[in-house]
């Protein structure tokens, strides 16, 4: 890959430079004078004319982020969202939690031109379900708008935090990327190459495809744990230094997307957009030392079994998955009844993860255990139709036409479980003899709980912009939908803005939000092993259905909490900003919100079962019922109240030979526990995560200097404190300091075809304060941190346009 780069940069080299005029007019363009399409159906209107507040990021910001994923692009250029790498998370070091406002993952709304993205399969940390972000190719995006601002009234579930608008590119021509990277510690290196062909369709029509293909090495940030010293010591056994690796999974994907539109008569219009994705990735877990794993016993009932002789130095199993993720949306629109707009379109989802698990073992089944399996495959499916309508109505009354938009939405989703090899389930003969079932470290999925399980919704919606005076527009949506699984819900959003001149208004929003369960954190149920980080004892504990026989177990129990089928979440909005911009290039914008959000979703548990309920697992056939030691459920279990401030300011201007552009973002967000659900139980654990598992100030910096051919980017990132938990034993807290991280890269136009940009994230190479209380499991950096902590990374990119 470096030799194929300095090879291309070499040619391009020979080229004569040719500046070319509009492409330099085009890079600079200032944002704000972006026309968006998310949190509004009505007139055009810039971020800055928004009657809430909304980002737009363009590609040329996320070109200078090294990362393929977009949700690494998003939380290194807006300090209101995060992400989380979170090693040895099973599926969650894939499927990456990200955050909008510090709330949960599935609070936040993805759309894609405008359309509702399908969520991924995983059930993530407390049970969140949110789309995947990675599954859509950087390459092919053209802009992401973010509305910071409770968007429920207007698309629906979901919009409790804001809403996530990826709009695909439409660029005619050919265009292509070569890139590699790698941190300074020499590991993790990343190689990606990506090309985009766009050409027109018909008259006035659109195609554009594009294809990503990454590979990426893991990284490793650990130390060796003490008790593999001990164990090498003792035995004179050779382990691994070290015997598990703390870091980034090894990984290879390929993503397509393609976006097209094209008239079929003077007045309709057909237009269409998909997405495709497929990887693998494998990962470590945590090493079985064999002075006191219990999976290294032997016993008379099979002379033949010495997992010894396996893995005499212990054992790391290796976890993986293969995912695929596609969307198709096709739709027509078109207008009749002079003004009249209309928009009827469909669009189908599915998210599959199929798990694996290698160098491990199910000791239940003894000899005959396998050192491979497959664990199960997890799948969601939705299918959405819209049929939308926007009219602008002159009543000769107001300034402009008052907008009048309504539609109707109907969504079917699915998640369905396939149980894995029985090998990867099956409680074995040697279980009596306390040997543990399943394969060790990822149980697979049983038959018992694999299946298929549905949810229909049904939605009406109406939405009006009225511009009273030239300076003062109001707004207001009304959205009524039905779900099979719970029941109705009935939402709205007032929304106004007022200009005091022409450079500085008011807005501010009041809305109700809501969030449905879906049907994988209804019914889905999951058997997991963890480690004690005191003991470094392994523990099995199980996720049942709140619906199921196990809740009816617990809920047996004299005293206690009760097990309580899933409502949806609830929310209140309120918003209130200011905008300025003016002529000299300054524009800036300050919102100060809070969020109320009521039965929020979390898990209930850890319940530590008696030697009586987990006969009773055993007897339902629960995988590894006989060796659980707690059982949790997915319950409505807090009620919190989010407080914020975002500040956000631009200044363009001229300095020397070229062009500066400045950007500052803040972000001050702070979560309280205002009080308990119907089945909530507080504790310090469950508080300190909410309220204080993130920093509560963020702040990026970027600047863009351009001169000549070439291109500037420097880039700070501020993270506040933070604290982290950790629950596998007592219960351990630890707060980390704040962290500066300082991105610098530089792009050479060589000549109207050729580009080459170098540079280096966390050029200073800063790593946060370590993990005092988890050394014992090798761990040097917090697994939970809000920001990579694998050091400074380098990179080379080479581009090229026809």
């Amino acid at each position: 890959m470096r030799t194929i780069l300095l090879a291309g940069t070499a040619f391009a080299a020979l080229a004569q430079p040719a500046l070319g005029q509009t492409d330099t007019e085009i890079q600079t363009r200032p944002v704000e004078d972006t026309i968006i399409v998310t949190g509004t159906r009505g007139q055009s209107r810039t971020a800055i004319e928004s009657l809430a507040p909304v980002d737009v990021i363009t590609a040329d910001a996320i070109d200078t982020v090294v990362s393929d994923e977009l949700v690494d692009s998003l939380a290194a250029l807006n300090p209101a969202f995060s992400v989380q790498r979170l090693p040895m998370a099973d599926g969650a070091i894939y499927v990456r939690p990200a955050r909008l406002r510090s709330l949960s993952p599935d609070q936040t709304l993805v759309l894609v031109n405008g359309k509702r993205r399908h969520r991924a399969a995983l059930l993530g940390g407390r049970g969140a379900q949110s789309a995947d972000l990675a599954t859509v190719p950087s390459f092919a995006i053209s802009r992401v708008e973010v509305l910071r601002d409770g968007a429920s009234a207007q698309y629906g579930s979901d919009a409790i935090a804001g809403v996530i608008n990826i709009i695909l590119d439409e660029t005619e021509g050919l265009r292509a990327f070569a890139q590699t990277s790698q941190y300074f510690e020499g590991d993790g290196q990343q190689d990606q190459l990506g090309a985009q062909l766009g050409f027109e369709l018909g008259d006035g029509g659109f195609a554009t495809a594009t294809l990503e293909y990454t590979t990426a090495e893991p990284t490793s940030r650990s130390r060796q744990r003490p008790d593999a010293i001990a164990f090498e010591e003792a035995t004179g056994i050779q382990v691994d230094d070290p015997v598990q690796n703390w870091g980034q999974p090894e990984r290879e994907a390929v993503k397509f997307a393609f976006n097209a539109a094209a008239p079929i008569t003077s007045a309709i219009e057909f237009y269409s957009h998909a997405t495709y994705a497929q990887g693998q990735g494998v990962s470590d877990f945590n090493w079985r030392n064999p002075a006191f794993t219990t999976a290294y016993q032997t016993t008379p009932l099979d002379p033949d079994y010495d997992l010894s002789q396996i893995f005499p130095a212990g054992f790391s199993p290796q976890f993986g998955q293969e995912d695929q993720d596609y969307e198709v949306v096709a739709g027509l629109r078109g207008e009749v009844l002079d003004g009249l707009e209309w928009d009827l379109s469909a669009g189908r989802g599915r998210n599959e993860i199929d798990y694996f698990i290698y160098n491990t073992i199910n000791a239940s089944l003894g000899s005959n255990s396998p050192t491979s399996f497959n664990a199960g495959v997890l799948a969601q499916e939705e299918t959405n139709f819209n049929l939308d309508f926007v009219y602008g109505w002159d009543t000769g009354r107001f300034e402009a036409p008052v907008s009048i938009a309504f539609g109707l939405e109907a969504r079917e989703e699915t998640y369905g479980i396939e149980a894995g090899d029985e090998a990867s389930y099956a409680v074995g003969p040697l279980a009596v003899e306390g040997l543990p079932s399943g394969s060790n470290g990822f149980p697979g999925y049983s038959d018992l709980q694999a299946g298929s399980f549905s949810q229909d919704s049904y939605a009406g919606y109406v939405d009006v912009e009225l511009p009273v005076t030239e300076r003062l527009t109001v707004a207001g949506a009304l959205r009524y939908e039905d779900f099979s699984e719970f029941g109705s819900t009935t939402d709205y959003k007032l929304s106004g803005r007022f200009a005091i001149t022409d450079a500085l208004a008011f807005r501010g929003t009041v809305s109700t939000g809501f969030r449905a369960p879906t049907p994988g954190q209804i019914e889905s149920e999951r058997t997991s092993q963890g480690l004690n980080s005191t003991t470094l004892v392994l523990v099995t504990s199980g996720r049942f259905s709140p619906t199921g026989p196990v809740a009816d177990i617990i809920n047996a129990r004299a005293d206690g909490p009760q097990i309580r089928p899933l409502d949806a979440e609830t929310s209140q909005n309120y918003s209130l900003g200011m905008t300025y911009s003016h002529d000299s290039g300054l524009t800036a914008t300050v919102d100060v919100y809070q969020i109320d959000v009521d039965d929020r979703f979390s898990t209930l548990g850890s319940f530590t079962l008696t030697d009586a309920e987990r006969a009773q697992l055993a007897a339902l056939n629960v995988p590894g019922g006989e060796s659980i030691t707690q059982v949790s459920f997915f319950q409505n279990q807090f009620d919190t109240r989010t407080r914020g401030i975002d500040v956000v300011a631009t200044y363009g201007f001229d300095l020397g030979q070229g062009a500066m552009s400045l950007t500052g973002a803040y972000s001050y967000n702070e979560t309280e526990v205002t009080g308990e659900a119907a089945s909530g139980v507080f504790n310090d654990v469950s508080r300190t995560v909410f309220e204080e598992g993130l920093p509560q100030h963020n702040v990026v910096l970027t600047a863009d200097y351009m001169f000549g051919r070439f291109t500037l980017n420097a880039r700070a990132r501020y993270y506040g404190e933070w604290t982290d938990t950790d629950d596998s034993a007592d219960v351990i807290f630890q707060t980390f300091g704040s962290e500066v991280f300082v991105d610098l890269g530089l792009r050479a136009d060589i000549n109207e075809n050729f580009a080459v940009r170098v540079g280096a994230e966390n050029i200073f190479d800063t790593y946060p304060d370590e993990s005092r209380r988890q050394a014992n499991r090798g761990l040097i950096y917090s697994r939970n941190a809000p920001y990579d902590t694998d050091g400074g990374k380098y990179y080379l990119r080479l581009e090229a346009s026809f």
